[in-house]
């Protein structure tokens, strides 16, 4: 089957936030792929550390058919420029690759099965 990268903000990483109930969700997300089959990748960034160069390094690692962003990276209006170069990144890399966005960590395999 296709494989995917999740792209998305390392809740463990963000300052001042409690990152155990997204690490739980993202869990459950990561098992969702397992239980479908589908081989699943993870880039989880942190905004202010550098993240094009390990996107970067993440869509090298594979042969991706989709490519899900996060809602961490689409939804947080000051992080609105890091989610422009995060497609950007995309479409350059991973020309052939379909982009999927997940509404929770929770639906990211569903949000991956629209594309494959």
């Amino acid at each position: 089957m296709a494989r995917v990268l999740v792209i998305g903000l390392d809740p463990v990483r963000i300052p001042g936030y409690d990152p155990e109930p997204v690490v739980a969700a993202i869990a459950r997300g990561r098992r969702r792929f397992d239980e479908l089959g589908v081989p699943a990748d993870m880039c989880l960034v942190a905004p202010d550390d550098e993240p094009e160069a390990a996107i970067v390094a993440a869509l090298a690692g594979g042969e991706y058919a989709c490519v899900v962003i996060g809602g961490g990276i689409r939804k947080d209006e000051p992080l609105v420029e890091l989610f422009e170069r995060v497609v950007n990144l995309v479409r350059r890399h991973a020309p052939n690759a379909a982009i999927a966005f997940n509404s929770t960590p929770d639906d990211m395999a569903d949000a991956a099965l629209r594309w494959l």
